[in-house]
């Protein structure tokens, strides 16, 4: 793959506004705070604007490239560039860009039948795909992970062709982790049925689970094997939280090169277990979840479901558990009780509230003062994520994180 040297020209240009950015000290002073975060330090909380709405960016963020690889490249450094020069929150910027491994999978070998509203953001309807008393044996066959190393090796070439001598270029395996196995379920079976299985079918359930769950479970290990991971403990989003950085991975015994699963973060979550009962929780939830997150050093749990009256229960599962997703259905008083400082505090406030109309910058404020006030005796960090809309106001996101930010330093 050649790129022109006008697209190579304007992207060597952005990248070296990029690595002027992660030139400055603020850099390490945001980093060692996620690191302190990430210690259980109660340090003041920490601000992080996840999934810009960048389909509302369009008159703002534009392209020059004319090349298809060049302009996702271009697309990519400028969409950082937007996020460190307009959201100034405690995202931090490195010198660096990404060369991926190349892994691959065949899948889970079902495929989905869904009712697609005609609003991209509306809500589906799962149609069921797997009849009753279905084989999960028969329909899951088990993962067989493949490397291709040609493809790595072109890419990080053409990469270090690109941005030598201005970014470093790392090549990249597997570093996030995302266990939901009731989420992945009832998309094939359909929420209702799903939930009525429960309850009507349970063994039957429970051999789809555990199905699931081993086909997770070798996948990792295959992982490990063909030397597939890469660490996530420095600048990289870990589950649905903050950022990675910690002194506490790798785990002992890393050899610097062959990354295994407990040199790194883990991830679970059942988000459709919202209004289960603690016990349903734990038979078709946890129970599978605790051993995938037992392979890893350190874990976070959930993203969307509220887990504010289920923390003890999730705490006595998961000993490794290092950050609690507290999502925007939670009571904060009631969440913060409950966790105190034995694990993050991961909050994530209601993205609807970037996206009233007329913009409220006072009610912002009251917004998220009510809740540090709530969590005045834990870790936090404050997750904004799932936007959808900021009514083509893109410097919205940039006056939240600025409130956002004014208000962390005050509960420091």
């Amino acid at each position: 793959m050649a790129i022109s040297p006008k697209d190579k020209s304007i992207l060597r240009g952005l990248a070296q506004r990029l690595a002027d950015i992660a030139a400055l000290p603020i850099q390490k002073e945001r980093a060692e705070l996620w690191r302190r975060l990430n210690r259980l330090e109660r340090v003041r909380p920490m601000v992080q604007l996840h999934n810009a709405t960048w389909h509302e960016t369009g008159h703002v963020i534009q392209l020059e490239c004319e090349d298809k690889f060049a302009r996702e490249q271009e697309w990519g450094i400028r969409a950082t560039l937007f996020q460190a020069e307009n959201i100034k929150d405690d995202t931090v910027f490195e010198a660096k860009v990404h060369s991926p491994i190349f892994v691959r999978d065949q899948g889970w070998g079902i495929t989905t039948n869904a009712t697609v509203p005609d609003h991209v953001f509306g809500a589906r309807h799962y149609n069921c795909v797997i009849p009753d008393g279905a084989d999960p044996e028969t329909m899951i066959p088990m993962a067989e992970v493949t490397l291709d190393p040609q493809a790595t090796e072109e890419r990080f070439q053409l990469l270090s062709d690109l941005y030598g001598g201005i970014l470093a270029v790392e090549k990249a395996g597997v570093r996030g982790h995302w266990f939901a196995l009731m989420d992945e379920f009832i998309q094939w079976r359909g929420l209702d049925q799903a939930f009525l299985d429960m309850a009507d079918n349970p063994k039957w359930l429970h051999s789809w689970l555990e199905r699931m769950c081993q086909w997770q479970l070798s996948r990792l290990d295959q992982y490990e094997r063909l030397g597939a991971l890469s660490l996530n403990n420095g600048n990289h989003n870990v589950g649905s939280g903050g950022l990675g950085f910690t002194d506490e991975l790798p785990a002992k015994g890393f050899d610097g090169v062959h990354v295994r699963a407990k040199d790194q973060w883990g991830h679970a979550t059942t988000q459709i277990f919202s209004l289960v009962s603690p016990a349903m929780h734990q038979e078709f939830g946890l129970d599978y979840e605790k051993r995938f997150l037992a392979r890893f050093g350190l874990s976070n749990y959930g993203c969307c479901e509220p887990l504010d009256k289920k923390v003890d229960l999730i705490k006595r599962n998961l000993p490794n558990l290092r950050r609690l997703s507290m999502s925007p259905w939670v009571d904060a008083a009631t969440g913060a009780e409950a966790i105190g400082r034995s694990l993050i505090f991961s909050w994530k406030p209601n993205p609807a509230t970037l996206g009233i109309e007329p913009w409220d910058r006072d009610f912002i404020h009251r917004f998220l003062r009510d809740a540090l006030e709530k969590t005045r005796g834990c870790v936090v960090e404050i997750i904004m994520k799932d936007l959808h809309t900021v009514r083509n106001e893109p410097q919205r996101m940039g006056e939240w994180a600025d409130i956002a930010m004014q208000l962390a330093e005050e509960y420091a």
